[in-house]
């Protein structure tokens, strides 16, 4: 364990990955207490850097599109929610964007040595494939609504995601200390430069 913590390229990429990450996490946090309208509202964070709100929207759109490719029709209700024609239907809330899991890869990818083109590619990457993972699990979820499956092995729908996401972030890491990280550096850790 000491022998870690002397390690100054690994201290230095944990302290990168956390700090980049409370950035991101904390940062998206305070950013959706103050585009709600109570409390500590901000008009100008409402309108100019709500981004979760446009994350919300492209998820709903893409699940919208993911189930039309099978024929199920859906349409857009008030308050975030998707419905199936005829139908019942779901609510997008803040906590099904997945804003921790793509903190948690952007913060990897980028605390971790190697080139900036590199790092956006993986990043850019990595996103696409979380945003995939949320797209169907969103899709399966309104689905199972609609129908009244119930979910598997009594697990709610974020826990389903996470294991998901998580499942695929874990390979993801692996690749890109193979391929980038690696063949790069002499040293064991992934961290660095």
């Amino acid at each position: 364990m000491a022998s870690i913590i002397k390690d100054k390229k690994f201290t230095g990429f944990v302290v990168k990955f956390l700090l980049i990450f409370a950035v991101l996490y904390y940062g998206t946090l305070l950013i959706i207490g103050l585009s709600a309208p109570e409390d500590y509202y901000s008009p100008f964070v409402a309108q100019y850097l709500d981004y979760i709100t446009q994350l919300k929207w492209g998820l709903m759109k893409s699940t919208k599109f993911l189930l039309s490719l099978f024929g199920i029709e859906t349409y857009f209700a008030p308050n975030f929610s998707i419905k199936i024609v005829e139908g019942r239907g779901v609510r997008i809330a803040m906590s099904c964007v997945g804003y921790a899991v793509y903190s948690f890869w952007i913060a990897f990818v980028l605390a971790s040595a190697g080139k900036v083109l590199s790092k956006i590619f993986w990043v850019l990457g990595g996103l696409l494939l979380l945003w995939t993972i949320n797209v169907v699990r969103i899709a399966l979820f309104l689905l199972a609504v609609d129908r009244n499956w119930p979910m598997p092995l009594g697990l709610d729908h974020h826990t389903w995601f996470n294991i998901f996401a998580y499942g695929a972030i874990v390979p993801l890491m692996y690749i890109f200390y193979k391929k980038d990280i690696a063949p790069n550096s002499s040293a064991s850790t992934i961290a660095g430069g």
